[in-house]
């Protein structure tokens, strides 16, 4: 995310990508925050199903929620974004994929009121993914056109699960994508009012420390904690895994939930 109010960028500061295996083509700004792998994992993670709710909060340019729907389809889909520019790349990239969703521009931090308006009530949403910037100001450096989607305040984590569990049913997922090191705040933010937690450590080679976490919790649920094995991303070779591969290709999902 970048700061509110900007021009939309023009055709020579976009280019267009692909993901999925090329089933889904992206524009997204030259310069900035630009979607990649955290995105498509944080997709592969999301259990949606045809017509439900989705909401993705810090939507950027839409790669994760429209990677969900390439694979779901027939969703109700909503993407929140603070940068208006980005959030018309959202939208454009909606309609480029044939992909339906509406976007809105909205701070993930504002007040109920401003969500209500917005359309987005409380208890309306099966589903809500978000990939939150996690780096600490105080251990990182960002340029200027990445900060807001790179650098987290103190309580940028509490503000946006606090407005996920407003925005859920009773029962609705969120899923999320932080930081590997920083899963005692992910667990201190989902004490109050969420459970079932699923988490999977994401390691970028065999002997790396895991360098994200993807976690599903559900609005009041009661299930143990699941600790999920590692996805690792590069062999000893540097080269791609055939699970990466698979899940990066959009023919494998992550997080599976225990049948009924």
């Amino acid at each position: 995310m970048s700061d509110p109010g900007r021009e939309p960028a023009s055709a020579a500061d976009v280019t267009e990508d692909a993901f999925l295996g090329g089933r889904l083509r992206l524009r997204q700004p030259k310069r900035g925050h630009r979607a990649g792998h955290d995105a498509i994992l944080l997709a592969a993670a999301t259990p949606a199903r045809p017509g439900q709710r989705v909401i993705e909060f810090g939507a950027g340019i839409g790669a994760a929620s429209l990677a969900v729907a390439s694979r779901t389809g027939d969703l109700d889909l909503v993407l929140v974004e603070i940068d208006s520019a980005v959030a018309a790349l959202a939208q454009a990239n909606s309609a480029l994929n044939d992909l339906p969703a509406k976007v809105i521009v909205l701070d993930v931090a504002a007040r109920p009121d401003e969500f209500a308006a917005a359309g987005l009530a409380p208890d309306s949403a099966d589903i809500v993914l978000m990939n939150p910037p996690f780096n600490p100001a105080s251990r990182f450096r960002s340029s200027p056109d990445k900060h807001s989607a790179h650098i987290a305040a103190d309580d940028t984590l509490e503000r946006w699960v606090h407005a996920a569990r407003r925005v859920l049913k009773p029962g609705g997922v969120l899923t999320l994508i932080w930081r590997a090191d920083g899963l005692a705040e992910v667990l201190a933010a989902l004490a109050r009012g969420f459970g079932s937690l699923a988490i999977m450590p994401v390691h970028s080679a065999p002997a790396s420390s895991a360098i994200r976490i993807l976690v599903r919790a559900t609005k009041g649920g009661r299930a143990p904690m699941e600790l999920f094995p590692a996805l690792v991303l590069n062999n000893e070779a540097g080269t791609p895994t055939p699970e990466a591969n698979a899940v990066l290709g959009g023919k494998m999902t992550l997080l599976p939930s225990k049948p009924g």
